[in-house]
C-alpha cells in the first residue's frame, strides 16, 4: 500500500537533507560554508587570459583550504578519505565549472595518476608540491588522431640504456596531445602517456613525467605547446596541445608502479600480458570518471533549482473561474519538462554516492588487496554511469533553459554557462558512445566467464531467457511467453515495474547473445561482427545503467528513517522507474512486454505522479542544499516580482509574449 503523502510543510527540509547528503554529509557541509563565501568567478566581459587568470588565483585558495590534501595518503599529509574529497569536487559544480575541471586536471588527473602509477620515489618527490599547487601539471593522454583508442597511441619513449634516458617522441602530427588541460597556461609537468619502446621491443602504453616549461615558464627544450583558444565553454581553463621533438628524461620518470625499465634497458612488469597490464593501468584512474559524473549531477542539482525556483514565480494566462495568473509550474506541461527529470536527478545522485563509495572503499590507504572481479564491476558501474549522468546533464541543462524562457537564454541568469561548460562532459574522460560499447563488451565477457565456470544456477535463467525469447519469436507467442513471469501485476505495482527494467536488462543482453553468437561461429573477425551489432549492444549496456541506477534509489529508500522524507522519495522513485519505462514504451510493446492498452496506461501515471509531486518541487531542489549566493540571479530576485506600488497585483488579461 502507497504511504499518504504528508502535507507540504510537513517534511522536514533537513531530514531530507541529510539523506541526500549521505555518507559525507560532514564533507558537504563544510563545503557549503566555502562555497557560501565564494564570489563569482566568470565574467562575460572578461578576456580569456583575465579569467584563467582568476582561476588559477581561485585553485590557490583551494589549495590552501587543505580540502584537495585530504584524498591523498597519509605519508604526504593527507587524511586518505577518498570519496569525501571527490565528494567535494563534485559540489564545486555549483559555482564555477572552470574551477571545477581545473582542480579535477590539478588533483584528479595529474596528481592521481603520480599517486596511483608512481611509487614511493615519485610520491616523496613530487606529491607534496602537487597537492600544495605550487608544481601546476598535466594529463597528456588524449592525441589529436587517437582520441578513445589509448592502446594504441602514438607518441613513444624510447630507452637509451647508454644515456639512462627515455626520449620521448612525437612522430607526426596528429601524434600531438591534444585538449590537455593546464597545458596552455599554468602547466610546469605532464604525465604522458606514450608507447614504451626499449631494446627494438615495444611493451605497450605507460606513463611518464615529462618537464614542459622551465622556472620561468618558457617551454621546455623540445616542447611545442599550444593554445586551443576559446571554446564553447570552460574559457577559465587554459587547454592546449603538446608536441616533443626527441625529449630526453631521466629512466626514474617512468611512473613505474606496474613496469620498470632496469638500467640496461631490461623490462620487468608483474602482469605479463600487455593488455592485461594496460587495463589495470587504467582501472586505478577510474576515479576521473566518477568525478565527471559527480560534477554533472551538481550542474543539473543547479539547473533544476534554477528552473524549479522561476516555475513558481512566472505567471502566465488568467485562470477562467478566479483571473488570476497561474504559475508556469503549475501547468502539467511544464511539470512534465522538470518533475521526471528531477526524479532522474534524485535517483542518479544515490548511484553516485554508492558509486563513490565503492570507489572509497577499495582506493582509500589500508583498504587491502583488492579482488580482480570487484575492482571490475566498479570501472563498470563508473564507465555506464558516468555515461548516462553526463548525458542527463546536457538534456536537463536545456530543457530547464528552455522552460525559463528568454530569461533562461540570459548570461546573467546562469543557465547558459551550465549548458556550455558541461557540454564537453559527454566527450571528455571517456566519449559516451565508447564507454557504453566498453561497458557491453564486459557484460559479454561476463556471460562467458559465467558459462565456463559452468555453475548451473547462474546459467539456467540466461539460457531460459535466450529460449524463452527464440521460441515466443518463431511461434508469434511473443505476448503470452515474454509477460508469464510479470502476470498478476500492474503497471500500479512497484514489483511489476522494477519487474520491467531488469526484464529488459535480461532480454537486451540475450537479444546481443543471440546474435552475436552465430555470426561469430561462422568465423567472422571480431571488429566485423561487434560493429554490425553495435546497436544492441549499446541497448543492452543502456538497459544495464537503468537496472544499477534504480537499485541504489531503491537501497537508499530502505535506509530512510523518517516516514515523511521515505515516502515523499517513494513517489520521485515511482516517477523515475516509470519514466524510464515510458522512456522505453517502444521495446516492451515491441516484444510483447507490455499490451497496448498497459503501455497507453504509463502516460496517465506519470502524469497523477508529476500532479502529487508539484507542491513539493521546491523542497525537493532545496533538499540539495546549494548555497544561495551562487543561485543568485536577476530572474529570482523577490523585488522584480513585486508590483510597483498602485499597480495592480494581478493584470485584467492575459497577453501571449511576443518576441
Amino acid at each position: 500500500m502507497t504511504p499518504t503523502l504528508p502535507a507540504p510543510d510537513r517534511i522536514p527540509t533537513d531530514a531530507l537533507r541529510d539523506v541526500v547528503d549521505g555518507r559525507w554529509a560532514d564533507v558537504r557541509r563544510e563545503t557549503r560554508e566555502q562555497l557560501a563565501t565564494a564570489g563569482v568567478l566568470a565574467d562575460p566581459d572578461a578576456s580569456s587570459e583575465e579569467y584563467r587568470a582568476r582561476i588559477t588565483d581561485a585553485l590557490k585558495i583551494l589549495a590552501d583550504s587543505g580540502r584537495p590534501q585530504s584524498g591523498f595518503a597519509p605519508s604526504v599529509g593527507g587524511r586518505g578519505d577518498v570519496g569525501g574529497v571527490v565528494t567535494a569536487f563534485a559540489m564545486l559544480a555549483y559555482g564555477d565549472l572552470s574551477l571545477l575541471v581545473k582542480a579535477g586536471v590539478q588533483w584528479g588527473l595529474f596528481g592521481g595518476a603520480v599517486q596511483v602509477l608512481g611509487t614511493a620515489r615519485h610520491h616523496e618527490r613530487y606529491l607534496r608540491r602537487i597537492i600544495d599547487g605550487e608544481l601546476l601539471g598535466c594529463f597528456a593522454m588524449t592525441e589529436a588522431g587517437h582520441g578513445s583508442d589509448v592502446q594504441h597511441l602514438h607518441t613513444t619513449a624510447t630507452y637509451d640504456p647508454g644515456a639512462g634516458e627515455f626520449e620521448v617522441h612525437t612522430p607526426y602530427p596528429q601524434a600531438r596531445k591534444s585538449y590537455i588541460g593546464n597545458a596552455a597556461r599554468d602547466g610546469r609537468m605532464a604525465v604522458v602517456f606514450a608507447q614504451l619502446v626499449t631494446g627494438g621491443a615495444t611493451h605497450g602504453v605507460h606513463a611518464f613525467l615529462v618537464p614542459i616549461r622551465d622556472s620561468d615558464g618558457n617551454p621546455a627544450p623540445g616542447v611545442t605547446i599550444g593554445d586551443d583558444g576559446r571554446k564553447a565553454g570552460l574559457n577559465g581553463v587554459d587547454n592546449g596541445r603538446l608536441s616533443f621533438d626527441r625529449v630526453r628524461i631521466p629512466r626514474e620518470n617512468l611512473l613505474n608502479r606496474f613496469a620498470d625499465v632496469a638500467e640496461d634497458g631490461t623490462y620487468s612488469s608483474p602482469i605479463e600480458n600487455e593488455t592485461a597490464r594496460f587495463f589495470t593501468m587504467l582501472g586505478t584512474l577510474v576515479r576521473g570518471r566518477i568525478s565527471v559524473a559527480g560534477g554533472a549531477g551538481g550542474a543539473t542539482q543547479k539547473a533544476l533549482a534554477l528552473a524549479v525556483r522561476f516555475g513558481e514565480r512566472r505567471r502566465q494566462f488568467s485562470h477562467p473561474s478566479t483571473g488570476e495568473e497561474i504559475a508556469v509550474l503549475d501547468y502539467l506541461a511544464h511539470q512534465r519538462k522538470l518533475l521526471p527529470a528531477l526524479a532522474t536527478t534524485y535517483a542518479l545522485h544515490f548511484t553516485q554516492e554508492d558509486l563513490v563509495a565503492r570507489m572509497h572503499d577499495i582506493q582509500s590507504p589500508g583498504s587491502g588487496p583488492v579482488g580482480a572481479r570487484e575492482q571490475r564491476t566498479l570501472e563498470q558501474a563508473a564507465a555506464g554511469i558516468k555515461a548516462v549522468a553526463t548525458w542527463h546533464a546536457t538534456q536537463t541543462i536545456q530543457t530547464c533553459r528552455e522552460a525559463c524562457g528568454g530569461a533562461g537564454y540570459l548570461e546573467e541568469n546562469l543557465l547558459p554557462a551550465l549548458k556550455a561548460d558541461t557540454d564537453v562532459f559527454t566527450t571528455f574522460e571517456g566519449d559516451n558512445t565508447v564507454l557504453l560499447q566498453l561497458l557491453a563488451k564486459e557484460l559479454l565477457s561476463d556471460y562467458g566467464r559465467t558459462i565456463r565456470k559452468g555453475n548451473p544456477l547462474q546459467i539456467a535463467p540466461l539460457l531460459g531467457r535466450q529460449l524463452t525469447a527464440v521460441l515466443s519469436e518463431r511461434t508469434g507467442l511473443a505476448s503470452a511467453a515474454r509477460r508469464l513471469p510479470l502476470r498478476g501485476l500492474d503497471l500500479t505495482d512497484p514489483a511489476r515495474r522494477r519487474a520491467l527494467l531488469r526484464v529488459r536488462r535480461d532480454d537486451t543482453l540475450a537479444a546481443a547473445i543471440r546474435s552475436l553468437a552465430p555470426a561469430m561461429r561462422r568465423g567472422n573477425d571480431e571488429f566485423t561482427v561487434f560493429n554490425a551489432h553495435q546497436d544492441l549492444l549499446l541497448t543492452a549496456a543502456r538497459a544495464h545503467v537503468d537496472v544499477l541506477v534504480e537499485e541504489s534509489f531503491a537501497a537508499a529508500l530502505d535506509r530512510i528513517s523518517d516516514t515523511g522524507v521515505r515516502a515523499l522519495l517513494g513517489r520521485v522513485h515511482d516517477l523515475h522507474v516509470l519514466s524510464v519505462i515510458e522512456r522505453e514504451r517502444a521495446w516492451y510493446t515491441e516484444t510483447g512486454r507490455l499490451t497496448a492498452a498497459e503501455s497507453r496506461s504509463v502516460r496517465p501515471l506519470v502524469n497523477e505522479l508529476c500532479r502529487e509531486l508539484r507542491p513539493y518541487a521546491r523542497t525537493l531542489v532545496d533538499a540539495f542544499g546549494i548555497p544561495e549566493n551562487l543561485l543568485a540571479c536577476p530572474m529570482l530576485d523577490d523585488e522584480a516580482w513585486a508590483p510597483a506600488p498602485g499597480a495592480p497585483a494581478e493584470p485584467v488579461t492575459a497577453q501571449v509574449e511576443t518576441g
